[in-house]
């Protein structure tokens, strides 16, 4: 039995891990810049996504005609997101190249696909540099493109060459009128070479970022710092000889926006791509009442996050959308900025029939071909069922209204004797008496509104336990939808937590809500307790009573009467 369920489980995790290597044959060959000069160095980084454990390093015999292999690494990761895993590995190559040209790197072979060849533009070794070859101290700085838009990112590079021992000093950071300056990443540290001299190099990438059009002027990046030798006792008390290198100056001509543009968000990125994920599958079931967690995405290369426009659905007929907090952020890739945003929504549909989510475009302007792009969600569709436990009317055979009606209409006119008319009269006002009294009694021993407790029927007690599931698995993000959509169900006019929270009259329910916003906004502060939210709303919405003011206590007669 034992080994029965082991084999099992072995199979499900190879039935879950199929999907993954199916995609392992995503290569992407970058280099970390496209331009260096003869005795720099350049690494070309080999992306592979979903790689298998036996992924090794490829064939490098190729590259030994225009290049010398100074070295090489690996890099694994994983990442979890909605639940589903991906992985990448990365293996980093450091070049120098032989001689100036446009070199092309060839494909390499990677497992049973190839990469991408790449071309590399390779200048004469620097004048100035070479000038100097004989100091030990060389400051270089380099900017790419030369030429650009406004808010588009610029990449910066400052280098720190070195043949000698370095006891302290301060590379200055860049600082330019109308210009945001950011860095990026960690220093990165190789060597290189100067008419036949090694030096030891730090290198410093920034994002530059103009605001405004014309041409601006990049002052040279300057070094001040102390210099010691090995050789002499000296040094080791401190006494070092102070050393000191600038840079050349740069420009930049930086263009305005297209004036044809128009009114939507100026975006000009090297790459950009949308997507929505979580549509549900051909066979997954949607019923009323039941959220559609769907998440958009933007990522856009040479754009930070924070020039991104918000992401929202477009309006949807026969559904209601929750948008959730926002999730954003940068990391680098090289020299260039990658910035991310993530939207997701709870979208809960109102109605069965076929539920429609529009196409969502997004103009941006592709710096690398100098044009127009657009990205695009084309529209998705869905069928919707009836909620499960839905009440529907069974149609009646024909005839069967007009058939009951007949003999009630026959009975009313009817002549009646006088006396039952009387007695009727009689208990009828009796009653009224007798519910009125009831209604004051009540009334005068009333301690205040009693909360009304929601029905529960086959549509709302699914979105309870929708939400029930979810206060047991912990995500107050996920609580947070599925309560909303609970409520929604229930009081169609309800859109967020504030105003669930003044419409229930349960003072338990009111402060598990107040405990659910502030988990959501302050995770790390605010103890977790799943038995609260249970315990809170396991019995229905405790909805205020809509009262009666006393301004007006009469009620309606129960049963209306004529006398006669």
């Amino acid at each position: 039995m034992i080994h029965r369920r082991l084999s099992a489980c072995c199979l499900l995790v190879a039935l879950l891990w199929l999907p993954a290597l199916a995609h392992a044959s995503d290569v992407q060959a970058t280099l970390d810049r496209t331009s260096v000069r003869l005795g720099e160095t350049v690494t070309l980084n080999l992306r592979i996504a979903n790689a298998g454990s036996n992924m090794v390093m490829p064939d490098l015999s190729a590259l030994s005609q225009d290049f010398d292999v100074l070295g090489s690494s690996q890099n694994n990761s994983l990442s979890i997101v909605n639940g589903g895993a991906s992985s990448e590995l990365i293996f980093g190559v450091v070049l120098r190249p032989r001689h100036a040209g446009v070199l092309t790197i060839p494909a390499l072979t990677l497992g049973s696909t190839r990469s991408a060849p790449l071309q590399l533009q390779v200048g004469a070794a620097d004048s100035v540099a070479a000038a100097a070859a004989h100091s030990d101290v060389l400051v270089e700085s380099q900017v790419e493109p030369s030429h650009g838009y406004v808010g588009q990112q610029f990449s910066y590079v400052v280098r720190l060459l070195y043949a000698t021992d370095l006891s302290g000093g301060s590379l200055d950071q860049p600082q330019v009128d109308g210009v945001e300056i950011s860095a990026i990443g960690n220093d990165v540290t190789y060597t290189t070479q100067r008419d036949g001299r090694t030096y030891n190099v730090r290198e410093r990438r920034y994002s530059l970022t103009p605001q405004h059009a014309g041409r601006i002027v990049i002052s040279p990046a300057a070094f001040q710092g102390q210099a010691v030798d090995s050789n002499d006792p000296n040094s080791f008390f401190g006494a070092g000889t102070p050393v000191s290198a600038s840079a050349s100056p740069l420009t930049l001509d930086v263009r305005a926006v297209p004036p044809d543009w128009g009114s939507s968000a100026w975006l000009p990125a090297r790459q950009l791509s949308l997507s929505l994920d979580g549509w549900p599958g051909a066979t997954e079931p949607v019923r009323v009442g039941q959220p559609l967690n769907l998440t958009m995405n933007l990522q856009t290369t040479g754009l930070g996050y924070d020039t991104l426009p918000a992401l929202s659905l477009p309006a949807v007929d026969g559904a209601t959308v929750y948008p959730d907090k926002p999730a954003m952020g940068n990391h680098g890739d090289g020299p260039w900025i990658v910035g991310r945003r993530q939207q997701s929504f709870a979208v809960v549909p109102e109605r069965a029939g076929t539920l429609t989510i529009p196409a969502t475009t997004l103009k941006w302007w592709n710096v690398q071909t100098d044009r127009m792009a657009m990205a695009q969600i084309p529209a998705r569709s869905v069928t919707v069922l009836p909620a499960i436990g839905a009440a529907r009317q069974p149609p009646g055979p024909a005839g069967a209204s007009s058939a009951a009606i007949a003999p009630i209409t026959k009975s009313i006119a009817a002549p009646a004797p006088a006396t039952s008319w009387r007695w009727i009269a009689i208990g009828s006002l009796g009653l009224w008496l007798l519910s009125m009294s009831a209604w004051l009694l009540w009334r005068r021993r009333r301690p205040g509104s009693a909360p009304v407790v929601s029905p529960r029927g086959g549509a709302t007690r699914q979105l309870q336990q929708a939400f029930l599931n979810a206060a047991r698995d912990g995500d107050p993000a996920a609580q947070t939808r599925s309560l909303l959509a609970w409520a929604h169900a229930e009081r169609a006019a309800i859109q967020n937590l504030g105003q669930l929270s003044e419409a229930l009259g349960d003072q338990r329910q009111r402060a598990a809500i107040d405990t659910l916003q502030r988990r959501r906004y302050a995770a790390a502060t605010i103890p977790e307790d799943r038995s609260l939210l249970i315990d809170a709303f396991k019995r229905g919405f405790a909805w205020h009573m809509t009262e009666t003011g006393d301004d007006n206590p009469e009620l309606p007669p129960l049963y209306p009467f004529k006398l006669h």
